[in-house]
């Protein structure tokens, strides 16, 4: 706990988020979406870092020294294909090579150093890449696949409503963070996991069997990746709300065993 003004409060662990590279005012801008970093604080009570996508010079090791934990963020853009051996297209992009050369080192850093993860979105993807899995892209031109895209709404609200129903795997790591194997959620996303790596568990599953959570096998802490936006609806949605806290009980625990091999080895 920290003293601020005479009123006790948690002390907030600092988590690593990843950036976009977005033209704004006519300049790059490292960015993240204000969901995500409302979400890192109000649901599992995080301090939220915003990491610039710099690549290979960020020396990520010295920033994993500093944090408990990891969230990857979505994104409108794409993972190169490039990366996975498949073909880049126009219809395929955006891309952002910027980040893929930052998030991919950074999460198989975090893994091997047993650092929390939590990774929405593009975040599954870029798990599953950084892992030697392969991506499906436009699924929805796939026979038998349902239309995951998003609706073209103006009403963000309505846009990321919770819809489509999943089948998560019976005592699974996520079913343990959920207690629910049944569940709707808010998914939006043209591409998908194809082949999964092979450090990863299948969690969950939509109808048309899209691989929409997965886990890392035998990983030293909380490492998730979920296909949909628990971020939107954390304040509303149960779902979404015990990820959130799952994840954040996950860095305190980090935090906490940090601080005490420090004071053991003073």
């Amino acid at each position: 706990m920290a003293e601020k003004n005479g009123n006790w409060r948690p002390v907030q662990p600092l988590i690593a988020v990843s950036a976009d590279v977005c033209e704004l005012y006519n300049y790059p801008w490292h960015a993240a979406p204000h969901q995500y970093l409302e979400a890192a604080v109000a649901g599992a009570g995080v301090f939220p870092l915003v990491v610039p996508s710099l690549g290979e010079r960020l020396d990520l090791d010295r920033l994993l020294d500093a944090v408990d934990g990891v969230m990857i963020t979505g994104s409108g853009s794409n993972v190169h294909p490039s990366i996975y051996g498949g073909d880049a297209s126009e219809i395929n992009g955006p891309y952002d090579p910027a980040r893929d050369s930052t998030t991919l080192p950074l999460i198989c850093k975090a893994i091997e150093r047993g650092i929390p993860l939590l990774a929405i979105c593009r975040g599954i993807q870029e798990m599953n890449v950084a892992l030697g899995g392969t991506l499906a892209t436009e699924i929805h031109e796939r026979p038998g696949m349902l239309d995951h895209r998003e609706p073209s709404n103006e009403n963000r609200d309505e846009r990321f409503a919770i819809r489509q129903a999943l089948t998560v795997k019976p005592k699974g790591y996520l079913s343990g963070v959920l207690g629910d194997s049944n569940i709707q959620v808010n998914s939006l996303h043209r591409q998908a996991i194809d082949q999964p790596g092979s450090q990863l568990e299948v969690e969950a599953v939509a109808e048309d069997g899209t691989v929409e959570a997965v886990s890392v096998r035998n990983a030293r802490s909380f490492a998730i990746g979920v296909q949909w936006h628990p971020e939107y609806w954390v304040k509303s949605d149960r779902a979404s709300a015990l990820i959130f806290r799952a994840f954040g009980d996950a860095v305190r625990a980090h935090a906490a065993m940090r601080i005490g091999i420090k004071n053991a080895t003073e």
